[in-house]
């Protein structure tokens, strides 16, 4: 008996044993739980930005492009609205301009860094057939919503007739159809709620409005800025004015895209003090590089042209200053010339503040700098009213820095022989009453640019005595000044056995600007503009 239950105690020993092995064991089915749990945290993490995406397909941009009214589409979108002549509609009620379309090369590169690092594919040719389909469907979408609205508005109108009729009928019977008319109002927006459209109707600013908040500062000022109370509207602007002067990491971190979003239409406001710290708050944020581009990009550009054209004298200055600040950065330059600022920024040179005419011709030096926003500019005539300033004596050493870049063009070099510049240069070389130092140097920049002009240039420099000018000039400080000047004088003295033989009289009476439109540059590289000069 003994024996028998020590084996019945030899056996039991491991029962007991196993009993706790499902405590400190994992299950085949708690393995499967963790690996879903991980699978579906991975993908979440892998869903595109909402900047990404097309406004009107809702897919990964492949060729983004950026239109008139400062919003980003693909391209291919463009094209299918275009075909099907159709402008969808924003969320901030607006309609985007698809008449200039401009390479978005930043979004794009982003895009690709993006797909790299998350592996994921994009398409790089979308089928237009397929987006064009989307975009019907955006129009039948857009008609049911319109029929809604329809809808919606009639019964509203019923309602505000029954609140009529129930001002006129004793106490009891208003209360009692007052209550009714509340709950009609319930019972229709709970059946026929609003149909919404975010794939096809946002855009990269107007999806800010969803963008979750980066920190509790942001949600409390855009909360503030969306408020419809004046007073809390105006608290809000005055304490992110006073947070962004000083503090560059509050600066990045209040750069986002729903505070873009709401200064957007805040510097539109009729009400002054909320226009004037809207824009001086845009001021504070465009001061950091890695902003600028970001803020042109939020649609900001247009309203900032309104301010400039309409504007209040102080408003004005502020919007000056951000097209200045904006300007620098090289990736928008030819967004702003595309945009429709330049010839605002040419009138505001003659504002009646010192701030704004000095920013302004800042902004346009910093924009002649690209070939395109060149050509735009001497296509509006800009040499002829930029030389009647330096005639003039108003702002000259601005405006000669401008007409230095804008020299550097053929078609630039071309108007500006005509406008007679090099007359006016002599004529200001040689007067007693320049003194400024800085001046000579602009006015010896200009007439560099030009003597790359070929023939044309030597025929008029011949005929009203630049070299002469230029010899007898004393030297100036800037050795980079004086090596121009040793340039010039070269570039005259060159071929002097050929130009010997030359008519001038009929060279000068003959039409050059056409050929001078047509000819190409003597090797002048239309990147080599020198930039520190400003």
């Amino acid at each position: 008996m003994e024996n028998h239950k020590n084996t019945n105690n030899k056996w039991r020993s491991p029962k007991k044993q196993t009993s706790l092995e499902p405590i400190t064991t994992i299950t085949p089915k708690m393995k499967w739980k963790k690996m879903m749990i991980f699978f579906n945290t991975t993908k979440t993490t892998q869903n595109p930005p909402q900047e990404f995406l097309c406004p009107i397909s809702g897919s990964l941009m492949s060729d983004p492009v950026i239109v008139s009214s400062g919003h980003s589409f693909d391209r291919i979108s463009i094209e299918a609205c275009k075909n099907l002549n159709f402008t969808p509609q924003l969320q901030d009620g607006t309609t985007p301009n698809f008449t200039t379309l401009i390479p978005n090369l930043n979004l794009k590169s982003s895009i690709l860094k993006w797909t790299q690092s998350s592996q994921t594919k994009i398409q790089t040719n979308p089928n237009l057939k397929t987006t064009e389909n989307l975009v019907q469907t955006l129009i039948s979408s857009k008609k049911h919503q319109k029929h809604q609205n329809d809808v919606v508005s009639e019964k509203n109108d019923q309602e505000e007739e029954t609140r009529q009729i129930s001002i006129l009928t004793p106490r009891k019977t208003s209360y009692s159809s007052s209550e009714e008319s509340i709950a009609t109002a319930t019972s229709s927006s709970s059946t026929t709620p609003r149909p919404q459209f975010q794939s096809f109707c946002y855009s990269s600013p107007s999806s800010s409005e969803i963008e979750p908040s980066t920190s509790p500062e942001e949600e409390e000022i855009v909360t503030k800025l969306r408020n419809p109370q004046q007073f809390i509207i105006e608290e809000a602007l005055i304490s992110l004015r006073k947070i962004t002067r000083t503090k560059e990491e509050t600066r990045v971190q209040l750069c986002t895209n729903r505070v873009l979003c709401s200064l957007r239409t805040l510097i539109l406001s009729k009400n002054e003090v909320v226009g004037v710290n809207a824009l001086a708050s845009l001021v504070n944020l465009s001061l950091e590089k890695v902003n600028k581009v970001k803020i042109v990009r939020s649609g900001i550009v247009p309203p900032l042209i309104e301010v400039l054209k309409f504007g209040s004298c102080e408003s004005q200055e502020h919007a000056s200053c951000v097209f200045f600040s904006l300007s620098l950065d090289d990736d928008n330059k030819t967004a702003i010339g595309v945009l429709g600022a330049l010839m605002p920024l040419l009138h505001a040179l003659k504002s009646e503040s010192e701030r704004t005419r000095h920013d302004s011709a800042l902004a346009l030096s910093h924009l002649s700098l690209v070939r395109s926003n060149r050509a735009k500019m001497v296509k509006l005539g800009f040499v002829s009213v930029l030389l009647g300033m330096v005639k003039s004596g108003h702002m000259m050493g601005q405006v000669l820095l401008i007409l230095g870049n804008l020299g550097f063009g053929s078609d630039g070099r071309a108007a500006m022989l005509d406008a007679g510049v090099v007359e006016c240069l002599v004529s200001l070389l040689g007067g007693v009453e320049l003194d400024s130092e800085s001046i000579r140097e602009s006015c010896v920049g200009v007439l560099y640019a030009l003597s790359h002009g070929g023939l044309r240039f030597k025929a008029v420099a011949k005929e009203v005595g630049v070299v002469e000018m230029l010899e007898k000039m004393e030297k100036m400080k800037s050795e980079k000044a004086n090596e121009k000047v040793r340039r010039i004088l070269e570039i005259m003295s060159e071929k002097e056995v050929e130009e010997e033989e030359v008519d001038w009289e009929e060279l000068l009476d003959s039409g050059f600007s056409c050929q001078t439109m047509s000819r190409q540059d003597s090797g002048l590289d239309e990147s080599s503009v020198n930039g520190a000069e400003f």
